[in-house]
């Protein structure tokens, strides 16, 4: 049989999962003469994994498109386990703060934007760190400055604290009579006037009330993050916060043939409600959610929850105070509401990811996830922890005895100041050594799966390997790397952002791994990263990204 496409010249990292080893060594380091350096795909599958010679003298047709890989590294195609895509796509057309050194900068960016946009109703952005501003957070005062003349609202990087003018606050109607929302905190100055820093739940006091896109505008912002997803490399994403209504944009997309992306929707698991209220939404979300459950380019079937926030804010869920404080953190829910309902959509059949920073609010979701089996009794789960920046020792065995998938965001573990000067020092030296511990979760055969949490920050992988393997920001610091005993290998970070996100998804039936039946989603990188080492990740790039056999990206000087 021909085939439609044959990649040669390469070398083939097949993937291999916790516990696994590669076929025959060679993709643990140096080359091997054994090693595959070609690919065959038939339609939308791959059909033959072996070697050059063999892929020219039995696979090329006089329709076959052969690409040469130049030797570069070729992979199942990275699958971002946790991203917001909606809401990343709308942030396009925002301000971006995220690389912004201090204050002056903030403001700059945001005044040029405003002016940038005179017609735009809000001025909107997001992305800025707590450190460049005194005390970890910003002011209206300061806002007011840049964006004088109508409201504006900026969401921090981490998407858990928002920060608002004072025409914000007026539209929003927060004024110092304003109660604090259920699981939210409008922060006050010693007057107990709000000082335009809103936090956790809080922030949906600003939100509702923002202008909503058009849905063409949605689809055009879309179409534009599917195509840069290509060219970073992703072809599967997994989307963690949705809601039922934005299924009507996806399926335009995918009727219209332009869903090109592989998308997997989470639905949002929120406190407050009773048990029954919960098994009526459960209900409303079973009729939408299971008949396209496992769907070949768009699926559902798997629900989020929050059990706490973020350790900048000191609103992640602690098991012990904070450091010089009596706060424990900000749970979002009572721990019997949480192992009702988790119980309930397990019995149900649902998958489940929470939302835990905090080593208080991991063991919440374990315990949540334990108990559901328990009463439920044994059947295939694949429940998540989502984030997982710090967690006490003795549960970190539980991600392998459990059956539970360790979902975590690499880059959020870059070194910079932000994590050395604010997380860090807001817990201590003891939690702060388990930071990320993504190695010592997989020894313990755990599955790791990987993912950006964008647009909380960017979903370039090679950012986010170098975080997984170096422990290091993009420039090398600090030498040797931040708590060294978590980096992974290049072959266990390459595979947790494949097969465990596959794994993660219940997909790794049909993909994550270079292996003949599995669909055809494959990238080509620009150098063989195995033998380059980890030195190299940063500087690496994408020469081709093939989605069910389709090139979706191409850079000009492959042939």
């Amino acid at each position: 049989m021909d085939a439609d496409l044959l990649v040669v010249g390469g070398r083939v990292f097949r993937g291999f999962g916790p516990g696994e080893t590669p076929p025959d060594g060679s993709e643990a380091g140096a080359p091997s003469r054994h090693a595959p350096t070609a690919v065959a795909v038939v339609q939308d599958r791959i059909a033959w994994v072996g070697s050059d010679g063999d892929a020219l003298a039995d696979w090329r047709g006089p329709g076959t498109e052969v690409v040469d890989a130049r030797g570069g590294l070729v992979l199942a195609g990275f699958e971002d386990a946790h991203i917001h895509l909606l809401s990343g796509a709308r942030g396009l057309d925002e301000v971006d703060l995220f690389d912004a050194a201090d204050v002056a900068e903030i403001l700059d960016r945001i005044r040029g934007h405003a002016t940038a946009r005179p017609d735009d109703r809000w001025v909107t952005g997001h992305g800025w760190m707590y450190v460049p501003f005194p005390g970890g957070l910003p002011t209206r005062q300061q806002l007011d400055a840049a964006v004088p003349d109508r409201p504006a609202w900026m969401t921090c990087y981490d998407g858990h604290t928002g920060w608002v003018n004072s025409a914000g606050l007026a539209a929003a109607g927060i004024d110092r009579n304003t109660p604090d929302p259920p699981n939210g905190i409008i922060v006050r100055d010693v007057a107990g006037e709000p000082t335009g820093a809103l936090k956790e739940a809080a922030v949906d006091l600003v939100d509702r009330v923002l202008p909503r896109p058009a849905p063409d505008d949605d689809l055009a912002s879309l179409r534009r993050t599917i195509r840069a997803l290509h060219k970073a490399g992703i072809t599967a994403v997994q989307d963690a916060w949705a809601a039922p209504d934005e299924l009507d944009l996806w399926r335009r997309l995918l009727d219209a043939g332009e869903l090109t992306i592989r998308v997997r929707l989470a639905f949002q698991m929120t406190p407050g409600m009773s048990l029954e209220g919960w098994r009526r939404r459960l209900d409303e979300y079973e009729t939408v959610a299971f008949p396209i459950r496992g769907g070949l380019w768009l699926s559902a079937g798997i629900l989020k929850a929050f059990a706490d926030g973020v350790v900048e804010s000191r609103t992640a869920a602690m098991l012990a105070p904070y450091e010089d404080d009596t706060s424990t953190g900000h749970p979002d829910w009572p721990p019997d509401q949480l192992d009702a309902f988790v119980r309930e959509a397990d019995a149900r059949g649902w998958q489940m990811e929470i939302h835990a920073i905090g080593d208080r609010g991991v063991r919440m979701a374990l315990d949540a996830f334990e108990r559901a089996a328990s009463a439920n009794g044994p059947r295939a789960r694949r429940h998540r922890v989502e984030h997982i920046e710090t967690i006490d020792a003795a549960d970190i065995p539980r991600f392998g005895r459990q059956g539970v998938i360790a979902s975590m965001q690499p880059y959020h573990a870059d070194p910079s100041p932000n994590q050395s000067s604010l997380w860090a020092g807001n817990i201590g030296p003891d939690r702060a050594s388990r930071a990320w511990p993504w190695a010592s979760i997989l020894r313990h055969g755990g599955t790791v799966a990987f993912g950006s949490d964008w647009a909380v920050v960017p979903f370039d992988p090679f950012i986010a390997l170098n975080s997984a393997v170096n422990r290091q920001t993009v420039n090398g610091e600090p030498p040797g790397g931040w708590l060294p005993g978590e980096r992974l290998t290049l072959p266990e970070a390459l595979s947790a952002y494949t097969l465990g996100s596959a794994r993660a998804a219940w997909a790794d039936g049909r993909r994550g791994t270079i292996a003949p039946g599995l669909d055809a989603d494959l990238v080509v990188l620009d150098r063989d990263l195995l033998s380059a080492g980890a030195s190299a990740i940063i500087g690496t790039n994408i020469r081709l990204t093939v989605i069910g056999g389709r090139i979706v990206h191409r850079r000009e000087d492959v042939s």
